[in-house]
């Protein structure tokens, strides 16, 4: 019996040793240029330079992140493919799309939540307001005309801006774009006027000025921004919402790829070039077990399931 468990060992060992063989497909199911797929690249880059093999990143936008997540759910438990998984395609969408085709727990193997970010609540420049009660003021003598464009349908920019409204009694027509990227771009041209964005993607254009941030979702100022107060600060109390994703893989990835990938995420998060770009970014590290991101999704889900059911939050 202990030469077979050597021998085990001895193959598993082995297997870990060889993979990964060949390039890694990574699936990121947002559009180039948003925060996922900054942060994302950011990572993968240095997990590269570890095992020895590229990350293939390829964006399949669309769906409400329900086309590149199917993409993950269909391949070959092989390690890979591999892909992202956040808020929106792990807990928000069980509540909002009333026939979700595939079940988180069942479908898909939860590797390893990497990032906390939060929104930024950010207006087109030539909107006479200041501050998130000048918003809130011109919301109001203007109802129906203002428009929150977001990366997407379910989105936390979709659902914190369904919070917002709710919370302060405004009428703002959302409007869903496939990403942050084109979004920003019509912010910034206004043809849309309000956005409530993941700081990594509109952070850049507050500095630059392109865009007007007003306050962040976070329960404390970000870093990189200290002079734009929290939303709840600002007057709306008690507003506070947060992204957070990570990396996932098909159902039934086996138990020693799951291990090496855990152990070369918490490794590249360790790396200080990794750990200041992502503080750049106002991006909070995780890095926590298969087990930590399975409970992370347990407590997210009803969370997002009473702010869509108390919103009145719906596709668009």
């Amino acid at each position: 019996m202990k030469i077979v468990a050597l021998l085990l060992g001895a193959c598993i060992l082995a297997a870990q040793a060889a993979y990964p063989e060949k390039p890694i497909r990574f699936v990121i199911p947002s559009a180039p240029g948003g925060s996922p797929d900054v942060l994302m690249r950011i990572l993968l880059a240095q997990m590269s330079q570890q095992m020895g093999q590229p990350f293939v990143v390829e964006n399949k936008p669309g769906g409400s992140y329900l086309l590149g997540t199917m993409d993950i759910v269909r391949s070959a438990p092989d390690g890979y493919t591999l892909g992202y998984g956040n808020i929106v395609s792990l807990a928000i969408n069980r509540s909002l799309l009333p026939a979700l085709p595939y079940d988180v727990e069942r479908d898909l193997t939860l590797v390893s939540n990497v990032t906390y970010v939060f929104n930024m609540l950010a207006v087109n420049k030539d909107l006479p307001v200041h501050n998130v009660m000048d918003l809130i003021a011109y919301a109001k003598k203007n109802p129906g005309k203002l428009t929150n464009g977001s990366s997407g349908n379910g989105t936390t920019g979709h659902l914190g801006g369904e919070l917002f409204k709710m919370m302060t009694g405004v009428d703002i027509v959302h409007v869903p774009y496939k990403g942050s990227a084109q979004a920003i771009n019509d912010l910034i041209s206004g043809q849309i006027q309000v956005m409530f964005d993941n700081v990594p993607s509109i952070g850049p254009h507050v500095k630059a000025g392109r865009v007007r941030g007003l306050g962040v979702s976070s329960p404390r100022r970000a870093a990189s921004f200290p002079d734009i107060p929290t939303i709840d600060e600002a007057g709306v109390r008690g507003y506070e919402t947060n992204s957070w994703g990570g990396i996932i893989g098909p159902a039934k990835l086996p138990k020693e790829i799951l291990t090496r990938l855990t152990s070369e995420i918490h490794a590249a998060l360790r790396v200080p070039s990794v750990v200041e770009r992502y503080r750049a970014l106002d991006s909070e590290i995780d890095g926590g077990t298969p087990e930590e991101f399975l409970a992370l999704v347990r407590r997210e889900t009803p969370k997002w399931a009473a702010v869509v059911k108390r919103s009145g939050a719906k596709l668009d």
